[in-house]
């Protein structure tokens, strides 16, 4: 049992799964949820392992004794994105900061999804380098997953920040947004891996063997190549790239 948000909801995991079940006998059940509440399941041992973007979290939780095994296992990177008129010029952004203080200055709608996930706390982290604690209407928090909350930002024309793989799935639905913003360092998005301690779920000894597959050059070759038949390029850049970024 492994929970995490994006490969999951965008078939990556499958697709890994899927090998490794051909070579193990084991069957993967997921369970999708941001990287906080992800992390929270595996603390209480609700599931076997994590995939999950929340490098602060995931230390902690080494640390503290109850997630073993972290492993990097690949990337992709975080857009902001909004309407083509772009009423607070964030396509002149110098950082995603910059970008954040000028959507602030202009009280241009933001959507936030503001869940705890990994995505809320690079939004949060980025807000604190702003120098801007985001309040008011033009604040939109919907609690609610990246691709909920990414419609949301394009019914309201509002800008939003999610990962660059759920934007190339979605983006020929979205009439009303273009990507304004990327490239800052800050925006690269590592995922790491976490099992429980040993002995501490029934599926856990599996779980770490899955998890030594997804590292492993041909678990990392899926991880490069998924995405890129139906969508021109892979959702998901692999470990030795994130190398560079890793947190």
């Amino acid at each position: 049992m492994l929970a995490t948000g994006s490969p999951g909801e965008l078939g990556l995991l499958k697709a890994l799964a899927t090998e490794f079940a051909g070579r193990t006998p084991a069957t993967l059940q997921w369970v999708k949820a941001g990287s906080g509440a992800g992390l929270d399941y595996l603390k209480n041992r609700a599931v076997d392992a994590v995939m999950v973007h929340a490098p602060a979290g995931e230390r902690a939780a080494v640390e503290q004794g109850w997630a073993v095994k972290r492993t990097l296992i690949g990337s992709n990177e975080f857009y902001i994105v909004g309407p083509e008129a772009d009423p607070a010029n964030v396509a002149a952004a110098t950082s995603a900061a910059d970008a954040y203080r000028r959507i602030a200055a202009a009280k241009a709608p933001f959507v936030s999804r503001g869940d705890n996930s990994g995505t809320h706390r690079k939004e949060m982290s980025i807000w604190k380098d702003a120098g801007t604690t985001p309040s008011g209407p033009w604040y939109v928090v919907t609690g609610d997953f990246m691709t909920a909350s990414l419609r949301k930002a394009d019914a309201i024309g509002g800008y939003f920040m999610l990962d660059s793989s759920t934007w190339l799935v979605n983006r020929k639905g979205l009439p009303k947004l273009t990507v304004l913003y990327r490239g800052d360092k800050r925006l690269v998005n590592t995922y790491h891996a976490l099992v429980a301690p040993e002995g501490a779920t029934p599926g856990r000894d599996v779980a770490a063997r899955f998890v030594d597959f997804v590292a492993s050059d041909d678990g990392q070759q899926i991880i490069r190549e998924y995405g890129r038949d139906a969508y021109g390029e892979p959702l998901y850049q692999d470990a030795a790239c994130a190398e560079s970024y890793v947190d």
